[in-house]
């Protein structure tokens, strides 16, 4: 299935791009995605805790992903 990922702020920044698509298993779960954007950020999102929202909504708990589901990775708003 194909899940379409949207990364803002510091998350776009760890791991170079706004947006991905990503081909996974079917019974994949929101955990499983932010797993491989914490892989794929090299240690820059260590110890940065991630809101995540599912087709616009925000989830808590990890979640079943659907093909076509859009996955948004925001990270806490930080001031200046």
């Amino acid at each position: 299935m194909k899940v379409f990922v949207k990364c803002f702020s510091q998350v776009k920044y760890a791991v170079g791009t706004s947006e991905l698509a990503l081909d996974l298993n079917p019974g994949s779960t929101t955990a499983d995605i932010e797993t491989m954007i914490r892989e794929k950020s090299a240690g820059v999102l260590d110890g940065v805790t991630l809101r995540i929202a599912v087709n616009k909504h925000y989830v808590s708990e990890p979640v079943p992903l659907e093909d076509g589901d859009e996955v948004a990775f925001i990270p806490p708003v930080q001031g200046g």
